[in-house]
């Protein structure tokens, strides 16, 4: 009963499938590769839009290399408090931009509002003494399972470039927001203001599989160096191209993304039938955040049952008791039903 993250689980088989057919032969080497430029037209027709797209083998390393495009080493760069890019990456967009300053601001729920994100602006009064504002970052689905809504998205994107801002998504979970929204993914990308975003596959199925999609093309000038130089170049790149042909074709990525957003609701309705456990944020995603007594974290987590206790303070004053403990639950593509039922039995066990 493995309920920690969706990276515990492995490949989806027809993407291993995809890379065992890559394996056959030769190919070209450093993303001139067959694969990788029918992966960046396969990309461009899923956005429906034509788009410049660049495979990496991590969300960190897609995540800072994006950042790098839209930020200058004296540039700022606004995220969530809890949102990867500020406390998750040990300080990467940081290096990989040379220095441009990361702000975590306030927001419930992992998402940040355009009041939020003005009130921030605001203190920018003492020109080259502070860092020039560069850029917005969000991420969808958030950290805490929250999805943002096109109109979110787009009166944040009003507020960035009344500034010429530059705006990012971190999409490390951006299958499931498309599959909880029922949207085309252009509808909350460039449709809705977004420059740029980290495109993820690794927690959906993929092994190494992530990809930096420029939507303002013009932004990619010289990004092919950024990504050389920041060691994500890959040599034998056809495997990551293989990967994310096999990733999109036939919408398998949301395929997997609908059925682990599935298995959340299933599993949060086993939990909501608890007395003793209640879900204080909306299950949206692929994650449930619960409360629960310690004695019964515990007990669950003795039983086989494995799931991570989270930071308490997002829940603000009064949220948790002393004996409470504050869980994250995120579900994948390949979480047994099974493992969901097993888990739901020991509950009603108390």
């Amino acid at each position: 009963m493995n309920f920690a993250s969706d990276n515990v689980y492995g490949i989806h088989p027809k993407i291993l499938a995809a890379i065992e057919a890559a394996n056959q032969g030769t190919s070209p080497s450093y993303g001139y590769d067959d694969y990788s430029k029918r992966a960046e037209a396969k990309l461009s027709e899923v956005f429906e839009k034509e788009v410049r797209a660049y495979l990496v083998t991590t969300g960190t390393a897609a995540n800072g290399l994006a950042l790098s495009a839209l930020a200058p080493p004296y540039g700022a760069v606004f995220t969530h408090n809890e949102a990867h890019t500020a406390i998750d990456e040990c300080n990467s967009p940081e290096m990989f931009t040379g220095g441009a300053k990361v702000i975590g601001l306030e927001g419930a729920e992992g998402k940040i509002t355009p009041a939020v994100v003005e009130k921030a602006l605001k203190g920018f009064l003492r020109g080259e003494h502070d860092p020039k504002p560069a850029a917005l970052s969000i991420t969808n689905s958030t950290e805490l399972g929250r999805v943002y809504q096109s109109a979110e998205i787009k009166a944040l994107s009003e507020v960035v470039k009344s500034r010429k801002m530059k705006f990012h998504i971190d999409g490390a979970r951006f299958a499931n927001a498309v599959a909880a929204l029922g949207v085309k993914p252009a509808e909350i990308t460039w449709k809705a203001g977004i420059d740029v975003m980290s495109f993820g596959g690794t927690k959906n199925g993929g092994m190494l599989l992530e990809a930096v999609v420029f939507f303002d093309t013009g932004l990619a000038e010289d990004f092919l160096y950024r990504r050389m130089r920041g060691g994500q170049l890959i040599s034998k790149s056809r495997f990551l191209g293989a990967q994310m042909l096999a990733y999109l074709e036939n919408d398998l990525w949301l395929d997997n993304a609908r059925i682990a957003n599935g298995l959340a609701q299933y599993l949060a309705k086993g939990l909501r039938q608890s007395n003793s456990v209640r879900i204080p944020l909306p299950v949206e995603a692929n994650e449930i955040f619960a409360v629960m007594p310690r004695a019964l974290h515990d007990k669950l987590q003795a039983a086989g049952a494995h799931f991570h206790q989270w930071g308490v303070d997002i829940l603000g004053p009064g949220g948790i008791a002393e004996d409470e403990v504050f869980c994250r639950f995120v579900l994948s593509f390949a979480t047994p039903r099974e493992d969901a039922d097993r888990f739901i039995g020991l509950l009603k066990q108390g």
